[in-house]
């Protein structure tokens, strides 16, 4: 018995990660941090050449300094 042969939609794969669904998702999720992380952190959501994507900055001095000392932004993610 032979494997069966799959072959990936790369587009359409690409067209579900740069989606809207993947995007709420993202902003969820990085909300979700952000209440964990207090005043200065800011978040963004952007679409690349093939995904979506989040980010959660320091944006503050106070936040930044914080982050620095204490990992604040990997250990709201749980990482």
């Amino acid at each position: 018995m032979s494997k069966p042969k799959i072959e990936l939609n790369n587009s359409a794969i690409r067209d579900l990660l740069r989606g809207e669904d993947v995007q709420n998702a993202l902003s969820s999720r990085a909300n979700s941090i952000k209440s964990k992380l207090g005043e200065g952190y800011e978040t963004d959501i952007y679409v690349g050449k093939n995904r979506a994507n989040a980010s959660i900055r320091a944006e503050s001095k106070e936040a930044k300094r914080d982050n620095k000392k204490n990992n604040t932004l990997l250990k709201a993610m749980n990482l």
